[in-house]
């Protein structure tokens, strides 16, 4: 009788769904350091899939960012929210901040950490295309992330009134005064301190209630892939512009030097991956533009003499592009100064180079083929009495010539007529 109702009871508790603890397994760490861009969300995306399908007892997103773009972020958010296993954002080491974009994700995490000496919050909506957004559409934008930020907090049990004020007024708090302002849950001073504070806490999930239990378990760092690590690279505008500048260079000298192929594969593989790299970073196109006019401008310099006034705009018209060409307000998204200034003198000097050398070879007498025999030295194998035979360049040759020349003599040729010579007698 005992046996059939303690049976009964295990039956009730899977029906009814009665929380259970955390999955057993591993602790997945993944780490980011850097902006949050398309990348970065399409990595954590996929390890929290991953660590899903191999039943982690958790998650930790160990963070120190910036911010980044809100796309990028909001698909973050949807899945930390929809995850079957809890993630916990932890803002570490020391030093490190949750700013704008980070913000809002440690807001959205099952469990918020930071370590000591960190911060969180200045979560302002930013154009990061650059320039003024007008006074209606800023409004309409930080409304919007008012209230997505407010949304959040109250389905997590956060501090609502301090998460608006992240948005609105940009504020922003220390580890201590996010302990006690309910921005995070803990904090702690590394990453096994942290597994073993969240031992036996319990979580809210989409399914129920669950009590996670990391004694022991294993931590599990996933690093980024070869992939991964490419494609975060392509979404610096540092990179991004050195690419497009590589690109043009290498199209530029195959257009000059037909034939070389080496040069145009490498500016055409450049210029694909920069434009991947602009689509991602949000490029304004009257940088692009600008920079297309330069390299157009040095071009056009080979083919018409202006005595460097062209070379002089595409110089002008490559530093005004530069400047356009990322005009974000965060530094983290635009084009250092260190990284464009020597860019644009070398780009310059290239162009440059490159013009003065087909310049000159246009100038030079031609060596090769027919207009190469002009001037040339030989000998006449006939008498030459209007026209004759002679040996030019290691080649015999029908020969003209105003004046009687004897066999034997030397001549020199003057021009060429068709395919005969027109020669003089040399004294």
């Amino acid at each position: 009788m005992k046996k059939t109702f303690f049976i009964l009871i295990a039956f009730a508790v899977a029906v009814c769904g009665i929380p259970p603890s955390a999955h057993s397994g591993t602790v997945d760490v993944i780490t980011i350091n850097d902006p949050i861009t398309p990348v970065v969300a399409e990595y954590i995306i996929k390890n929290v899939s991953q660590s899903e399908r191999e039943q982690a007892a958790c998650i930790i997103i160990q963070m120190d960012t910036p911010g980044g773009l809100d796309l990028a972020m909001r698909d973050i958010i949807k899945k930390i929210m929809s995850s079957e296993i809890p993630v916990v954002v932890y803002v570490s080491p020391s030093g490190a901040r949750a700013a704008s974009a980070g913000a809002l994700i440690t807001l959205s995490a099952h469990i918020a950490a930071m370590a000591p000496g960190t911060n969180i919050g200045a979560a302002h909506p930013v154009n990061l295309g650059g320039g003024d957004m007008g006074k209606e559409m800023a409004e309409k934008v930080e409304n919007d992330a008012a209230a997505y930020v407010e949304s959040i907090a109250v389905k997590k049990k956060r501090n609502k009134e301090w998460a608006i004020k992240a948005v609105r007024e940009s504020v922003s708090i220390s580890e201590e005064e996010a302990l006690k302002s309910n921005v995070i849950d803990i904090i702690s001073p590394n990453l096994r301190s942290l597994v073993n504070d969240i031992n036996g806490r319990k979580v809210e999930m989409e399914d129920g209630v669950i009590t996670l239990q990391t004694d022991g378990l294993v931590i599990n760092h996933k690093k980024m892939g070869f992939r991964e690590n490419v494609l975060k690279a392509l979404a610096n505008p540092n990179i991004a512009y050195i690419l497009f500048l590589i690109g043009l260079a290498g199209l530029y000298f195959e257009l000059s030097n037909p034939g070389a192929i080496f040069p145009g594969v490498l500016g055409g593989l450049s210029l694909i991956l920069a434009f991947y790299s602009m689509q991602t970073l949000s490029a304004n196109y009257a940088g692009v533009l600008l920079i297309l006019l330069g390299a157009v401008l040095f071009i056009i310099e080979i083919k018409v003499v202006s005595y460097g006034l062209l070379s002089v705009g595409g110089i002008i018209a490559i530093t005004l592009g530069s400047l356009l060409l990322f005009q974000s307000p965060v530094p983290y998204l635009r084009v250092s100064l260190s990284v464009m200034i020597p860019s644009i003198i070398l780009i310059s000097l290239f162009f440059v180079a490159v013009v003065g050398l087909v310049v000159t070879s246009h100038k030079r007498k031609p060596s090769t083929g027919m207009e190469g025999l002009v001037s040339m030295v030989g000998e006449a194998k006939s008498d030459i009495a209007g026209k004759g035979k002679v040996f030019v360049h290691g080649e015999y040759w029908n020969a003209k010539s105003d004046v009687p020349i004897p066999k034997g003599s030397e001549i020199r040729v003057k021009r060429v007529d068709g395919m005969v010579l027109v020669v003089d007698k040399i004294d």
